[in-house]
């Protein structure tokens, strides 16, 4: 089952409206007509108000000329036929607040920039955009854990507590093209989000005012995410965490 991956949850409605289960991704128009007809549905707006419509790129953007089109008009250049463009159009649609918020940041630091380097704040957006995760908590312990990539305290050790007391939500496209095909080595980044409700619909919001205190990479904590239990059937066993080219340790600040 190709969106069988647990990262595809909160999409598995979307996913089944689409018919995305049935192959590849359709060539246009039939599928940019379909993600349109949703967003139309759904009454999808980025962050002006402007209604979220997917088109074909007219030829390849630059990463600032691709935030700046879809906050001028609305228009997500997507290419229908390639999954990293479609399950970023997903998320678009799931969690448009978000992806609205991020566009805007984009659009508030290309403002600040004076040349044509990305700057740290646009990395860390870009780092979100691709592999971001909201790791969502009732208790701000479980995310020190994780911050302390004390992998196997807190996967292992509490892994029966961190099932009903953590939820964690990928909203990065590009890690969810990788979960297409898992392997034990792909990471997210984690968006750290403390609240007594794991509801993803109820850390949408949450998410984007944690936006504003992201302004370096670095503040974003890796996470190997075949490690969540029940990700991987084989992380059921204790010696999956011992795998340190994956469960890296923390870097020496020393060093």
């Amino acid at each position: 089952m190709r969106f069988g991956h647990p990262a595809f949850a909160p999409y598995q409605a979307l996913i089944d409206t689409l018919g995305l289960e049935c192959g590849r991704p359709s060539p246009a128009p039939d599928k940019l007509d379909a993600l349109n007809a949703l967003a139309a549905a759904r009454g999808t707006t980025q962050a002006r108000g402007l209604p979220v419509r997917f088109s074909v790129p007219d030829g390849r953007l630059s990463a600032r000329d691709y935030e700046t089109h879809i906050l001028q008009n609305g228009q997500v250049p997507t290419r229908p036929d390639t999954w990293h463009d479609v399950l970023n159009a997903l998320v678009w649609l799931r969690f448009p607040r978000f992806k609205s918020a991020l566009n805007a940041a984009h659009g508030e630091a290309i403002a600040l920039e004076t040349d044509a380097r990305r700057g740290r704040r646009r990395d860390a957006l870009t780092v979100l955009d691709e592999s971001g995760v909201w790791v969502i908590s009732r208790d701000a312990a479980w995310t020190g854990l994780l911050a302390d990539r004390a992998w196997r305290s807190l996967f292992w050790q509490h892994r029966h507590e961190i099932g009903s007391a953590m939820h964690f939500v990928v909203v990065g496209h590009a890690l969810l093209e990788k979960a297409l095909t898992p392997y034990p080595a792909m990471t997210g980044k984690c968006l750290m989000l403390v609240s007594e409700s794991l509801e993803p619909d109820a850390a949408d919001m949450q998410a984007v005012a944690a936006l504003a205190a992201i302004d370096s990479p670095r503040q974003l904590a890796p996470l190997p995410v075949q490690g969540i239990p029940g990700w991987d059937t084989a992380n059921a066993d204790a010696a999956y965490y011992d795998n340190a080219d994956v469960f890296r340790p923390p870097r020496n600040p020393l060093s």
